[in-house]
């Protein structure tokens, strides 16, 4: 193999991107159990309730706005 070949702009771009994308996806899934534990307090009917759905989004948009806070105090810090 080429050793050129792994220090190229399309392979550090690739690796940053699957990196981005596990985060996302570690988020998210914290955020499903984080919000799932909070708001979903008995057995899970075939719907969710209105106070399930209203804790669910809250949650989730809580959750969204502080990590977006913690991101961006962490690209400020470099």
């Amino acid at each position: 193999m080429d050793p050129s070949a792994l220090n190229s702009p399309e392979l550090e771009r690739f690796l940053t991107e699957e990196k981005e994308r596990a985060m996302v996806n570690e988020m998210v899934a914290k955020l499903t159990s984080a919000c799932w534990d909070k708001c979903i307090t008995g057995t899970p009917g075939s719907k969710l309730s209105s106070s399930e759905s209203s804790c669910l989004s809250n949650c989730a948009r809580s959750y969204m706005d502080m990590s977006l806070i913690i991101m961006k105090r962490f690209q400020s810090m470099n």
